[in-house]
């Protein structure tokens, strides 16, 4: 019965250990990078105010290019003052019902409606470049916090090496073999490394808010601490850079609409140049009088507008020019600063990449070397207790700009990736 007993308490253990290690996994694919992007995508306030934004645009050009409602009229005709309604008094008096519809003149309303379309797709690539600046935003945001999760790892570590390195300096200092000023520079050093990760959890507290907030979560919810990372390594030179960008950003493709739009409107204030036409028709019913059998009448009739202003038509064709003209210097504008940001990134990509691999493969172990020689000369006195603080503070030093590294580099291609609009596998 015992026996049974231990196998029951242990099998609830492990169902316990399992279901604590689930809840663990669900709480990190939670906060993950991926889940924090898809849910800064879907809720984010601004996201959805550009998407209703997007969406009026194409119900504006589902109105476009309609005809004008038709006018219904109805009147009485030549009535007799002294017998208002007196409709058979008078060979002249009728009553009139009649309806005229305004048409453009051809090609005006396919133009004005392909220029609504293509306001309504500049829209959209608003939204899609809208997008993919919130992603870049998540993913910078989230890296700064992996690189503070890194610095408040390692100055935890520094904080108990230097109550060691206290505790070694009152021993020694307690037998006579070192100084006073060295435990008071310990504890100095362990005061500064104790404020520095004071600030180390405002700021992550800081980035969490940033993180919660761009995903339209409550800023009070904790993000787990972010695990280690390696470098994403990437197999593209500029110029295939470049031919992702042309392909695949959305403010490029958004700017090649503006010219089309820009040419679009050329064409529409050509076309005002001539005239719009109403037609209109008219029956008109009358009672017989004064010995005329009264038979109904009808008339029909066409107006048009003289465009006769000229230097108002003229002034709408050159602006549409100055646009086309504004939308080709934009696109080389564009253009010019995707260039620079991929050389840029490039470099910044190279740089981390070095830097990462130069602590990696050498500093931060012969930094390590360097500290654990150090703290054994000077526990037989054969060196200075400066010298072991500054081996410390040298591997701190380095420890850090490595995981800075890290993110930098993660974060210059998270910038990459919004450059050019698309991910980089």
């Amino acid at each position: 019965m015992i026996r049974v007993l231990h196998l029951l308490l242990l099998l609830a253990a492990v169902f316990g250990m399992s279901l604590v290690a689930q809840a663990q996994s669900v709480a990190a694919d939670h906060h993950s990078l991926d889940i924090l992007v898809a849910d800064a995508k879907a809720f984010n306030p601004e996201l959805k105010a550009g998407e209703a934004r997007w969406q009026a645009f194409v119900n504006r050009a589902q109105q476009a290019g309609t005809l004008d409602d038709p006018m219904l009229m109805f009147k009485i005709q030549n009535a007799l003052i002294r017998a208002p309604l007196g409709f058979d008094r008078d060979s002249m008096t009728a009553k009139v019902i009649g309806i005229s519809q305004m048409v453009p003149f051809f090609g005006k309303r396919d133009l004005a409606r392909r220029s609504a379309e293509l306001d309504a797709e500049v829209s959209r690539w608003r939204f899609e470049e809208r997008k993919i600046e919130l992603e870049r935003m998540v993913r910078e945001s989230w890296y700064q916090l992996y690189a503070i999760d890194r610095s408040l790892e390692i100055v935890e570590r520094n904080i108990v090496l230097l109550d060691d390195l206290v505790t070694l300096a009152e021993t020694l200092y307690g037998v006579g073999d070192a100084l006073q000023l060295d435990v008071l520079r310990a504890q100095l050093e362990r005061s500064k490394m104790e404020g520095l990760r004071i600030s180390l959890h405002q700021q992550r507290q800081s980035l969490e808010a940033r993180l919660n907030t761009l995903a339209f979560r409550p800023v009070t919810v904790t993000i787990p601490t972010i695990p280690a990372t390696e470098l994403t390594v990437i197999a593209y030179d500029a110029a295939d850079l470049e031919r992702l960008a042309e392909q695949h950003r959305p403010l490029w493709r958004g700017l090649q609409v503006e010219m089309e739009k820009a040419r679009v409107a050329s064409s529409l204030a050509q076309k005002e140049n001539y005239p719009d036409f109403t037609f209109s028709l008219e029956y008109m019913q009358r009672e017989a009088a004064m010995g005329d059998e009264g038979f109904d009448m009808y008339s029909a009739a066409v107006s048009f507008n003289l465009p006769v202003q000229r230097q108002r038509r003229q002034a709408m064709v050159a602006e549409a020019d100055s646009e086309k003209r504004t939308a080709v210097q934009e696109i080389e504008r564009v253009r010019n600063e995707i260039r620079f940001g991929i050389a840029d990134g490039l470099a910044r990509l190279e740089r981390n990449r070095r830097l990462t691999e130069l602590y990696q493969g050498g500093i931060i172990s012969q930094a390590e070397v360097t500290l654990d020689a150090s703290l054994a000369a000077y526990r037989v006195g054969q060196k200075e207790f400066m010298k072991v603080l500054e081996s410390q503070m040298a591997l701190f030093s380095y420890q850090q700009d490595y995981y800075e590294a890290v993110a930098e580099h993660e974060m210059v291609l998270a910038q990459l990736e919004a450059l050019v609009g698309t991910p980089l596998p």
